[in-house]
């Protein structure tokens, strides 16, 4: 559903939200796989528990706002990916599949990213495909495009 056609609930205080719906699923690199001392990876400034923080909350505020909402954390094995995309993407109708901005933006994935874009658009081809710049940041790349 396209959050133009999205239902209103009152909430405390007579106003009104939108109640929205749909599945995403967030494609990330498992952050404990991440070697931190990468230049690439080591410039975000980030830790494998921030990253892991920032995608559980914006999975459970996704859940909270009436979407549906898994992560699917990847290895970096181009087989073993292959797989386990298959297995989360196969296992539902997902209307949304959001790819992280770990393995988009990092050079040293970009094969990494062709796998990820080649198996959602044989195995989830209804689904809108957005992007994320950071773990903090998927709520609002989702609602961009339902």
């Amino acid at each position: 559903m396209h959050r133009a056609d999205a239902k209103c609930t009152q909430i405390a205080g007579g106003r009104y939200r939108d109640l929205v719906s749909g599945s995403v699923v967030v494609i990330g690199i498992d952050p404990y796989l991440i070697d931190f001392s990468m230049p690439e990876f080591a410039d975000t400034g980030l830790t494998a528990d921030d990253i892991q923080t920032g995608l559980e909350q914006s999975a459970a505020i996704l859940n909270a706002e009436g979407y549906t909402a898994e992560l699917c954390l990847i290895s970096l094995m181009p087989d073993t990916v292959t797989a386990q995309l298959k297995r989360a993407l196969d296992a539902r109708t997902w209307d949304c599949v959001v790819i992280g901005a770990g393995i988009r933006t990092m050079p040293s994935n970009l094969v990494l990213f062709e796998i990820i874009l080649n198996v959602v658009h044989t195995h989830a081809p209804q689904a809108k495909i957005c992007f994320n710049t950071a773990p903090t940041d998927t709520v609002a790349a989702v609602a961009r495009w339902i």
